[in-house]
């Protein structure tokens, strides 16, 4: 699937060509004018655009279709649910694996996007994503600032962050990130990030139109770690409407069909079994959560 970004270099290309042609001497201002016209009455009829930022959520990853990797089309999230629709052309430069930090610095600490604890090659150093990054060191909020410098025809966009910097904390800490001053100490860290991202998007992005900020559901509803995951959504809930930003509530979209199976959104048939991330049902939940926030 081509971008937007993609197809406005080649309506660029493509008014390039017209203005040299009614520039000619052929006596043939009458036609050029006529296919200018047409050629803006089809930009105009574009749909407009919806860019997706966030990790393996939004991306639409699964962890065990290692064989569907070679393809990004194989991985649909609820950006694409939420973008068919709306309406709107989807660019989704979501990365798995992608924390608040590697979002805003490539080069930082990711669980699976760029690196990892353990190595320096990551999903996008191996497989294709959604979109065509400048290069490798170019972090996603410099991608998403760019495309929105680039192109004045999105109209929402949405992030969801902060899951993985969850697991770097389970991963690097004595208690598995189950101690009350290491929550603290994460809660701060994702909050910080966060509102720096946002904050960029409306800077140095120069975008004025709806944000939508993406909680996290709960793998359990009935154990520590899903508590601690509300907690961390209320936080994020709390930087995103600082930051004039609307609030999808995944939290509470997993939370009544997560209660019929005892609190378990696997069980449920929300989150792939063996897997953090969500089936198409626990999909099809957050592009609801997000419609239910999307201005008319």
């Amino acid at each position: 699937m081509r971008s937007r970004l993609g197809r406005i270099a080649v309506a660029v290309g493509a008014c390039a060509v017209l203005t040299t042609a009614c520039s000619s001497d052929d006596g043939s201002a009458g036609s050029s004018s006529a296919a200018t016209s047409s050629a803006e009455a089809s930009a105009e009829s574009e749909p407009a655009g919806y860019l997706a930022l966030g990790d393996s959520v939004p991306f639409g990853y699964r962890g065990g279709a290692t064989a569907e990797f070679s393809d990004e089309d194989n991985f649909v999230g609820y950006p694409e649910l939420v973008g068919e629709e709306l309406g709107l052309e989807v660019v989704n430069a979501s990365c798995p694996g992608e924390t608040t930090a590697s979002f805003l610095d490539a080069t930082a600490q990711s669980n699976g996007c760029q690196n990892t604890l353990q190595s320096d090659f990551g999903y996008r150093k191996a497989f294709p994503v959604h979109v065509q990054y400048d290069s490798f060191d170019q972090s996603q909020l410099a991608f998403a600032v760019s495309a929105l410098q680039e192109d004045d025809g999105i109209e929402l966009v949405t992030v969801q962050i902060g899951a993985n910097d969850a697991f770097i904390c389970q991963q690097t800490t004595a208690t598995r990130c189950s101690d009350p001053a290491d929550l603290r100490a994460l809660a701060q860290n994702v909050q910080t990030n966060l509102g720096t991202i946002l904050s960029t998007l409306r800077g140095e992005g120069g975008y004025d139109g709806q944000i939508v900020v993406v909680t996290y559901y709960a793998l359990n509803y009935s154990d520590e770690f899903g508590v601690a995951t509300g907690a961390l959504g209320g936080g994020i809930a709390q930087v995103a409407e600082a930051n004039g930003a609307d609030v999808a509530d995944g939290y509470e979209a997993f939370r009544a069909p997560a209660a019929e199976a005892g609190g378990d959104s696997v069980a449920a048939g929300l989150v792939l079994p063996n897997d953090v991330h969500p089936t198409e049902e626990g999909q099809q939940l957050l592009a609801e959560a997000v419609l239910a926030v999307v201005e008319d």
